[in-house]
């Protein structure tokens, strides 16, 4: 298939900057991210998503549907139980890349990445 031999474009007029735009919409919810930072090492329950999002059931499943129509997270039933965990990486990569930046931002980012990321920046200069 065509698709699969095309390359990812990282230029500004690429045809995937309205879709990224989206992506990050979708991620510019506390709640969402939570549930990101939830489900990184595995799939969870409704229940046990809202209690580590500190939400309702009801409102997290609202969340996980509106992730689930983004192909953020995708399910398995067992029972009358419905598992939610991450669709791939690439949500976990920008909640985490998130994270490290407003580690940065406040000045609290391990002394590790602050250099490494500092090198990669000034490398791109």
């Amino acid at each position: 298939m065509n698709a699969d031999k095309r390359e990812c474009t990282l230029t500004p007029d690429s045809e995937y900057v309205e879709l990224a735009v989206e992506v990050f919409a979708m991620l510019a919810d506390a709640t969402r991210v939570r549930l990101i930072l939830a489900l990184r090492n595995g799939e969870l329950p409704v229940n046990a998503l809202a209690e580590k999002a500190g939400k309702s059931a009801a409102a997290v499943s609202q969340h996980l549907a509106k992730m689930r129509l983004a192909r953020m997270v995708t399910t398995r039933q067992e029972g009358t139980k419905v598992y939610y965990r991450l669709q791939d990486g690439h949500a976990w990569e920008l909640v985490a890349d998130a994270i490290h930046q407003a580690e940065h931002t406040l000045g609290t980012a391990p002394h590790h990445r602050l250099h490494q990321h500092q090198g990669t920046a000034a490398a791109g200069q």
